[in-house]
């Protein structure tokens, strides 16, 4: 069992920043961002691995880094250059196993979200 507590959400105006913070209680293979638009489906937004590969959706590619902190047990997702479009309740997620992906279905331990909200 993996518990994973997102933090760092808020209001940013657009073409801010944002860090939000993923403390997880042991790290997997595979861990990762998704995030959730009201009336919109659940979304990836990045994934980090253990061999250090990440990947990120298009709409955040050179926008938002994903990054953690081995010592602390720590999963990042730095936003930078905000967008009223990036507005989102946003999930920390893990699962175990080599494959890894931003299709959701795959991850088995989830997060209770961290709001952001961005503002013009």
């Amino acid at each position: 069992q993996v518990q994973l507590v997102e933090s760092g959400g808020g209001s940013v105006q657009a073409g801010g920043s944002l860090r939000l913070s993923c403390a997880a209680s042991s790290w997997t293979y595979c861990m990762g961002w998704f995030r959730q638009a009201p009336g919109r489906e659940r979304e990836g937004v990045a994934y980090f691995t253990n061999v250090g590969t990440t990947s990120y959706a298009d709409s955040v590619k050179g926008r938002f880094t994903i990054s953690r902190d081995n010592a602390k047990n720590i999963l990042y997702l730095q936003m930078n250059s905000v967008k009223l479009e990036d507005t989102a309740m946003y999930y920390c997620a893990a699962r175990h196993g080599s494959l890894c992906s931003l299709n959701l279905s795959l991850f088995t331990y989830w997060g209770q979200g961290t709001q952001v909200t961005v503002s013009s």
